[in-house]
């Protein structure tokens, strides 16, 4: 004999949003007010009330990447005391629960060591916390004394020989190129698929003065190229063509790698975070199973955040592309190397981008009928 039972259970089917901290970028620098704070900014933020009255490098990178971040701009920042390091801040900021997709260090460096701290710090991100960051660098502008040549030996030896793939370096030729590719990086105008190279974008806003040499010798064109050589991120212009813009966001990688520019290393970051939690999801969840039909359904719920970022909009007769190409049924693999581990491959294809554009114009000299 029994009594009848009814139950109705929610089923988590794990389809909600995933927080986004794309475009959250943590900027620390010396400050004289807040010092040792996670302050969080916006556009409405007024700088001299957050981060002090006085001058500083903090709030000289904060306000230009303000200005050229668009109307949906927000970050975190951390004035520092003289006594304490970036490190100590990441750390306050990581202790604080703080999660954000770049880290912005003012203070410029000297030497390839520092530029390799940063990398190991990125590291460790993941590796402690499963986060996902990269980390912008400057080094120093111009110095007085100096001619253009002096100044390129000494960059080009801060990068030479180094490997650090989570990490940009920015010469501060006009006092806040940092901010200013900070804030192009966070505008949320266009895609993190975007390079800061992109034209349509607009040129660069609020940018400090053109650098002059010992001799009086503006900075050039030629110099930024040197500098793009040696992986340095650098602002740009184009003859007959009014504005400043910017180059490629290199990437201090290794020749070959497939994450030399920022917009890749973004992209794939973007998955990776969409990705992870629908993996937690199924740990120890027997519908994740060797059978061809859970294989296929595991493959489709694993492919939703692809399909999302790769999701277009047409508007007004013009395409605006997705992320990445609409990923094909071979993007992920699942492979099975024991009873209770399983390996996914993912693959991330991005759309073709011009930056070398050619035009070969030919004469017609034919008689028309």
């Amino acid at each position: 004999m029994a009594l009848g039972k009814v139950s109705v259970n929610n089923l988590n089917l794990s389809q909600g949003a995933v927080t986004e901290v794309e475009r959250y970028f943590l900027f620390i620098g010396a400050g004289p007010k807040s010092q040792g704070q996670v302050i969080a900014l916006n556009t409405d933020s007024d700088l001299d009330v957050m981060l002090g009255i006085p001058a500083s490098d903090l709030k000289t990178q904060v306000t230009a990447a303000r200005l050229n971040g668009g109307d949906r701009w927000a970050c975190l920042a951390i004035p520092l005391v003289a006594e304490k390091t970036w490190q100590d801040a990441l750390t306050t900021a990581l202790e604080q629960n703080y999660s954000f997709e770049a880290i912005v260090i003012c203070a410029p460096v000297s030497s390839g060591d520092e530029l390799g701290d940063m990398h190991e710090a990125a590291i460790g991100l993941s590796n402690t916390y499963g986060r996902r960051a990269f980390v912008m660098a400057s080094s120093a502008g111009i110095q007085a004394g100096m001619s253009w040549s002096q100044y390129l030996a000494a960059q080009k030896a801060i990068t030479e020989g180094l490997a650090a793939p989570r990490v940009l370096c920015v010469p501060q030729l006009h006092g806040n190129d940092l901010g200013v590719l900070a804030g192009r990086l966070a505008t949320a105008e266009v895609s993190i698929a975007d390079s800061p190279m992109r034209v349509a974008t607009g040129a660069v806003l609020g940018l400090g003065p053109v650098p002059v040499d010992a001799e009086g010798v503006p900075l050039t064109l030629a110099v930024r190229a040197e500098l793009d050589k040696s992986r340095f991120s650098v602002t740009q212009t184009y003859a007959d063509y009014e504005g400043v813009y910017w180059g490629d966001g290199n990437m201090l990688d290794t020749p070959g790698s497939d994450f030399r520019v920022i917009e890749y290393l973004r992209i794939v970051d973007k998955a990776a975070r969409r990705v992870r939690p629908l993996l937690i999801r199924r740990v120890g969840d027997r519908r994740l199973n060797s059978s061809a039909n859970s294989m296929a359904s595991n493959k489709t719920f694993l492919m939703t955040p692809l399909r999302a970022m790769a999701k277009s909009t047409t508007f007004a007769g013009q395409v605006f592309p997705g992320e990445i190409e609409t990923p094909a049924d071979d993007a992920i693999v699942l492979n099975w190397t024991s009873k209770t581990a399983i390996e996914v491959y993912i693959s991330v294809r991005p759309l073709n981008c011009p930056k070398d554009l050619t035009a070969n114009i030919a004469l017609d000299l034919s008689i028309a009928e």
